[in-house]
C-alpha cells in the first residue's frame, strides 16, 4: 500500500502544516497510509493491537448502505450486501487478509474488534436486512447483531446472532472481566432508545439500563452509535452519536449528559495513560482528532478525508495516536491508517 502524507514532504498543506507546529501541544500528523481499497466501497472501521499484531477490520461492500439511491427521478440501484473484511500486519505498515465474514442474505455493518480476557479476539457487527423494492431509508426493514470470534486472528467462527430483533449491540469495551456496550433499538424514523448491555462472553447480555437524552433531542437520529470507556475510579463515560456525553458510576443505572456543539458521526476516544482524553469522529462532514473531557469536545486536527468518511478505531502505542478510518477523498472509499504525535 502506498505512502500517502508524510508531513516532512506534504505538498500543499504545507501552511497548515506550519500552522499546526508552531502552537505548542497540538497534535501532528506523522503518517497516513491507504491500507485497504480492494472493494468498490470499504467503510466502516475498528483498529486493535493484540497478540502483538495489528487487526483492523471493516465492511467491503458496493456502496455506503445495500442499496444506492439518489435524487435523480428513478435511480435506485441494489449492490451487494456488506461483508467484513479483517487485515492483519506485524508492524503497521504491510497488511494482509485475516478474514471475511459472512451471513447469507444479511448486510452486515460496522465491525468492531476486541480482545478479550481469555487471549481471544471478538468481533461485533450488526446484521441488516432490506426490502427488495423498497426505497425509502435504503429499504432497511430490520437487523440484530452478530458476534464472531478467533483464537489465532486469521480463523474465525461464524457470526452469530445475539439479542433480540431491532437491536445493534455497537462498540464493547472491556472492563474487569465484563464486556459493556450500548444498543441502539429503534431505526428512523420512530425515536430510537439506547440501553446498556454487559457480558462475560460475548454471548450472554445482560441489560444493565437505559440511556435517557434530555427532553428536546433529535428522537429520530439520537440516542446512536455509542463508545464507552472507563475512568480509573470506574466511572463510565458514553461518547453518543450526534450530541452528547454521558457520565454514570457504578452500578451504571443513573446517567448525566452534556450537550456538545458538535455533529459526530461513528465516535469513538480513549483515556492515555496521563488521564488525557482524545476523540476521533466525523465531525461536521470530515475525519477529526478531538481533545476531550468527560464534558467538553473541542476538535483540533482534520484528517485527510473528505465526502463519504468517519468511523475510526484507534490505539494508543509507541507513543503515538494510531487512528483506522474510511474516506473518499481519493475517489474511491477506502481504508487508511494516520499514526498522530500528540504531544510534538
Amino acid at each position: 500500500m502506498r505512502l500517502l502524507i508524510c508531513l516532512a514532504f506534504l505538498t500543499g498543506w504545507q501552511g497548515w502544516v506550519s500552522n499546526v507546529t508552531m502552537q505548542a501541544g497540538q497534535p501532528v500528523i506523522v503518517s497516513v497510509r491507504n491500507i485497504w481499497d480492494a472493494a468498490p466501497h470499504n467503510a466502516f472501521t475498528d483498529l486493535v493491537h493484540h497478540r502483538g499484531k495489528w487487526y483492523c477490520t471493516f465492511r467491503e461492500a458496493d456502496y455506503h448502505a445495500r442499496r444506492k439511491t439518489s435524487a435523480a427521478p428513478g435511480v435506485n440501484k441494489a449492490g451487494r450486501n456488506g461483508e467484513i473484511r479483517v487485515i492483519v500486519s506485524e508492524n503497521g505498515d504491510r497488511w494482509k487478509s485475516a478474514g471475511l465474514l459472512a451471513d447469507e442474505g444479511f448486510d452486515l455493518r460496522d465491525p468492531k474488534l476486541s480482545s478479550m480476557p481469555d487471549g481471544r479476539l471478538m468481533l461485533l457487527t450488526c446484521a441488516a436486512l432490506y426490502a427488495p423494492t423498497q426505497a425509502k431509508e435504503w429499504g432497511y426493514r430490520t437487523r440484530s447483531p452478530r458476534v464472531a470470534f478467533s483464537e489465532d486472528g486469521t480463523h474465525w467462527s461464524k457470526p452469530l446472532r445475539v439479542l433480540a430483533e431491532d437491536h445493534w449491540l455497537w462498540r464493547a469495551t472491556w472492563h474487569e472481566g465484563r464486556a459493556w456496550c450500548v444498543s441502539k433499538l429503534g431505526e428512523t424514523p420512530t425515536p430510537r432508545r439506547a440501553f446498556l448491555y454487559s457480558s462475560s462472553d460475548g454471548v450472554d447480555w445482560q441489560w444493565e439500563s437505559e440511556l435517557k437524552l434530555p427532553e428536546g433531542h433529535n428522537v429520530g437520529r439520537e440516542p446512536s452509535e455509542t463508545t464507552l470507556r472507563f475512568m480509573p475510579d470506574g466511572e463510565m463515560i458514553a461518547l453518543i452519536r450526534q450530541h452528547y456525553i454521558g457520565r454514570s458510576r457504578p452500578p451504571y443505572q443513573e446517567w448525566s449528559y452534556t450537550r456538545i456543539d458538535h455533529n459526530l458521526g461513528g465516535p469513538n476516544f480513549v483515556i492515555l495513560p496521563d488521564g488525557s482524553m482524545w476523540c476521533a469522529s466525523r465531525i461536521n462532514g470530515s475525519s477529526q482528532l478531538a481533545r476531550m473531557t468527560p464534558e467538553s469536545l473541542e476538535p483540533v486536527l482534520a484528517l485527510p478525508s473528505g465526502g463519504d468518511t468517519g468511523y475510526p478505531g484507534m490505539v494508543w502505542r509507541e507513543n503515538l495516536l494510531w487512528v483506522s478510518y474510511y474516506s473518499s477523498h481519493e475517489d474511491k472509499t477506502s481504508i487508511y491508517l494516520a499514526k498522530v504525535r500528540l504531544d510534538p
